[in-house]
């Protein structure tokens, strides 16, 4: 621009000294005037010119630095009629092209990145320097049960509630590692990072494992189970006659007294392998319409009498209107009384046990408290053949688990902030 400002300048100069001359100059010097006049002429040809071998393509060249800044890869050079500028026209012209349409192709990519990300059952984050959420996609927000991506944009997983979110605090940076929750659920969990204009950011990756592991499970045992099973129960078959043959011959009171110790334990350890076998055939839900709130009352009674003589308060606290729901109600009656066992058991003596309905969503939720569980006993709780007691085979959760899982039902076992170790049942 400035350089245009110069070349107008000098050509109407240029203009005005040859007007001048024509006023001041006399009819004696008309011949010298016309050679100064075409002098004038020449210089303004020389000076288009210039301006059309100089100044122009440096305006091109200028026009085309001023479309790379305001990134506009869509607009063109002109030709100035130069071979040597047009040259440089044509190349910058085919670089403007050129990241065109590698900008369309990075959009492209992003546009698939994008849709494969939200599609994608993995929950992926993208977090910033300080651990705040930069962005979640669906599967991780149903993971970490959060409605809105409001709810999680900006803040840290640390200050996110739930289980996974407390379990992915502990995830360091490289590591990728398997997760137990005391809801039963198991992810794996990798926290990772990419390089994006020379920094590196990172972000997480969590799977569900749960149904993979808990299939994988369950065929182990269910084989192991029966192969003890048979193998038990036909030595003890064996080994119970043999005693009592030898109890019938025998005229030792001593040695009778032995082999009928012997018989008994034969019997206890028949019933053992049995309480885990029965967990093998527990069978398919009959389900039928019921109402929480009946379904509980009803069997209030029964749970009553698991208090008896220590002390145990038990209360029970009702839904507001029908809340029915499709249930087994033997299957879901012995879940009950595995629940408030677990809770009497927690507790000892001098305590209260809770159980409420729940309206929306529908469930149960059995609050006790007890002892508690810590943080380590949580990720394990639901394992199988897993128990914190010293005489405890890890049956009842397990049977609950089961039970729960071909209800379709979702739950969580935990101690809370407020000391109350809650059960809590989603139909």
């Amino acid at each position: 621009m400035r350089r245009n400002v110069v070349f107008i300048l000098l050509a109407v100069a240029i203009v005005a000294l040859g007007v001048a001359l024509l006023i001041t100059v006399g009819n004696d010097a008309r011949r010298s005037f016309f050679i100064a006049e075409g002098l004038l002429a020449l210089c303004l040809i020389l000076l288009w010119v210039f301006y059309a071998r100089l100044i122009k393509p440096i305006n091109t060249i200028a026009n085309g630095i001023d479309l790379l800044r305001e990134q506009d890869f869509s607009s063109r050079l002109s030709p100035v009629g130069q071979r040597d500028a047009d040259r440089i026209v044509e190349m910058f012209n085919g670089m403007m092209s050129s990241l065109k349409e590698e900008r369309l192709h990075v959009r492209e990519q992003n546009h698939f990145l994008d849709l494969l990300i939200a599609a994608s059952p993995m929950g992926i984050m993208i977090l910033d320097d300080h651990d705040r959420v930069m962005m979640a996609n669906g599967a991780a927000l149903r993971f970490l049960e959060i409605d809105t991506l409001d709810m999680v944009v900006g803040r840290k997983i640390s200050d996110l509630e739930g289980g996974l979110a407390e379990a992915i605090v502990g995830v360091s940076q490289g590591e990728t590692t398997t997760l137990r929750l005391s809801d039963a659920m198991v992810y794996r969990c990798s926290r990772l990072s990419f390089m994006d204009k020379g920094y590196a950011h990172p972000f997480i990756m969590i799977e569900k494992l749960t149904d993979e592991v808990m299939k994988a499970e369950k065929l182990a045992y269910e084989k192991v189970i029966r192969m003890m099973a048979h193998e038990v129960n036909n030595s003890m078959g064996g080994v119970g006659s043999v005693l009592d043959t030898a109890a019938s011959v025998t005229d030792d009171p001593d040695m009778a007294e032995a082999l009928e110790m012997c018989r008994r334990r034969c019997e206890s350890m028949s019933r053992f392998i049995t309480s885990f076998a029965d967990v093998v055939k527990i069978p398919q839900p009959q389900r039928e319409q019921c109402d929480l709130n009946i379904f509980l009352s009803d069997t209030l009674p029964l749970l009553e009498s698991l208090c008896t003589g220590r002390d145990i308060s038990l209360c029970f606290e009702s839904a507001p209107g029908e809340v029915n729901v499709m249930i087994d109600r033997v299957l879901m009656e012995q879940v009950m009384i595995n629940l408030v066992k677990n809770a009497v058991e927690s507790i000892g003596r001098g305590g209260v046990i809770t159980i409420s309905a729940t309206s929306s969503p529908a469930g149960i939720c059995v609050a006790d408290n007890g002892a508690g569980i810590d943080k380590v006993t949580q990720q394990k709780i639901f394992t199988p053949f897993f128990s914190s007691k010293a005489d405890g085979r890890g049956l009842g959760l397990l049977f609950i688990s089961e039970v729960l899982n071909r209800h379709d039902c979702t739950f969580s076992l935990r101690t809370d902030k407020d000391g109350l170790t809650r059960f809590t049942i989603r139909f």
